[in-house]
């Protein structure tokens, strides 16, 4: 857990102090879904209540919203675009090639075909063409408030299970995992 709080939360307020020095006048952070918890509705939209954090990297995104949220409202010289990607990308990557020894798939036991975890996966491209969306957004002064909030989405969801099957028949690659 300390890593994350060293790398998310120090970063930011690194970045938060100097952006004013260099005359940077946006901000747009990719937070996580997981500041939602466990959604009463889905799909989650932006007016979705925050909730507890399950995990210390989903508490960083949280606090690093806070951060943001309290350093524009003490009349910081900036405004702030929040995405929320969900990525299991990543995880998925590193265990296919021998970063990590398995996928842990969190659940057998959802209402869903296979009984995984459904999510909202976007692709990187999206996400880059999201932030420069978002930062041309601020650049033009199309924002109406000096922080807004966006969540990212196809609208159609796709199981863990799933994903692990199309990522192992798009590569040929057998992806380790357990339950």
């Amino acid at each position: 857990p300390l890593l994350y709080y060293r790398n998310n939360l120090m970063s930011l307020v690194n970045l938060l102090t100097l952006m004013p020095e260099y005359g940077v006048e946006g901000i747009v952070f990719s937070s996580s879904c997981t500041v939602y918890g466990q959604p009463d509705v889905l799909p989650v939209d932006e007016s979705a209540p925050i909730k507890p954090a399950l995990s210390p990297y989903g508490n960083t995104k949280q606090i690093c919203e806070e951060i943001i949220k309290d350093t524009i409202h003490a009349s910081a010289p900036f405004k702030s675009i929040n995405g929320v990607p969900q990525n299991l990308i990543p995880y998925l990557t590193q265990t296919a090639i021998g970063i990590r020894k398995e996928l842990s798939v969190f659940g057998d036991d959802y209402h869903t075909p296979d009984g995984s975890c459904i999510r909202d996966y976007i692709n990187v491209v999206d996400l880059a063409k999201a932030h420069v969306t978002a930062m041309n957004r601020m650049l033009e002064n199309k924002s109406p408030e000096a922080i807004e909030i966006f969540n990212l989405g196809t609208g159609r969801g796709v199981s863990v299970l799933e994903l692990i099957s199309a990522f192992e028949k798009a590569t040929g690659v057998k992806v380790p995992h357990k339950i």
